[in-house]
């Protein structure tokens, strides 16, 4: 993930909207410093799980569809998993490479059991004819095999997915006004300077480490290269540690619940940034504790 961690430092360096502040970063680290839960993946019994092949492509079409649920305030990424997991375990041909290029928005529907249209129902579904599509073309159907060309490398599989798979770079409004970036090819320009943050991508690849827990189709000799996966959510909470501060033009569209557009400036600081301060506060806290750590 080296791509990542030296553009998104480049972003800090340059941000004109959103700083990385040092004694913010000082402070929140002594304030977490030994409470970090170790959380278990499923802990909540929501995803699919056989130690096999059908959870890899379980896996891959959640986080091909795992974006945007905020305009239905009832929908959830809990329903999401649960739903795509009882579908499976109903009939374990339903995701195959062939099916996924066929879904439409209704069966997605009724897949979920969810009673109205999916928020952005339409790219979702075009999402997964081309995951459908890419999977039978280059790698037998199988997610699985996407997984195995990798050869245990997290860093090589996240590469692989951004360079076969959508590329969508258009933004929406979410509920604390930055922006969701859809498909795994996830890059801006800033500045003139490309970017790159993957951050589905990367969930696909700590999904498959947290659900084998390091074994089988999980195990990558170099899990702690994946950074964490900037979201809507991680900004602001980085914002409330005091680990980011805003300009105030930034500060005033993000209270006024303004849309901050995808691409612009102030959207890849805001993901950027919070990439750049995560790696910060884990360098430090691995100074602290002697050993490396990373977010899992």
């Amino acid at each position: 993930m080296d791509q990542v961690k030296a553009t998104t430092a480049f972003v800090a360096n340059s941000s004109s909207h959103v700083v990385v502040d040092s004694a913010g970063i000082e402070k929140a680290v002594e304030n977490i410093q030994g409470k970090i839960p170790k959380i278990e993946w499923d802990f909540e019994g929501i995803h699919y799980f056989d130690n096999g092949p059908l959870t890899v492509q379980y896996l891959f079409v959640l986080d091909t569809l795992n974006f945007c649920f905020w305009p239905d305030k009832k929908l959830s990424y809990d329903d999401l998993a649960s739903g795509l997991k009882e579908a499976l375990e109903n009939d374990k041909s339903v995701f195959d490479a062939d099916h996924l290029q066929k879904f439409t928005g209704l069966q997605l529907r009724n897949l979920l059991k969810w009673p109205r249209p999916l928020p952005l129902e339409d790219e979702r579904i075009r999402l997964l004819h081309e995951v459908g599509f890419e999977l039978e073309r280059s790698f037998g159907g199988k997610a699985s095999n996407l997984v195995q060309s990798c050869g245990r490398s997290a860093a090589k599989l996240v590469a692989t997915i951004a360079s076969h798979f959508p590329d969508t770079l258009q933004g929406y409004l979410n509920n604390d006004s930055t922006m969701d970036v859809l498909g795994f090819r996830d890059h801006s320009v800033y500045k003139g300077h490309q970017i790159f943050l993957y951050k589905r991508a990367q969930i696909f690849a700590a999904d498959l480490y947290g659900a084998f827990k390091g074994q089988g189709y999980g195990e990558f000799n170099d899990i702690s290269s994946i950074t964490i996966f900037a979201d809507y959510i991680v900004p602001a909470m980085l914002w409330k540690l005091g680990v980011l501060k805003y300009s105030s033009a930034l500060a005033s569209i993000i209270e006024s619940n303004k849309e901050i557009a995808s691409g612009s400036e102030e959207e890849v600081e805001l993901r950027a940034c919070s990439i750049y301060a995560v790696e910060k506060m884990r360098d430090l806290i691995s100074v602290k504790l002697g050993k490396q750590v990373w977010w899992n």
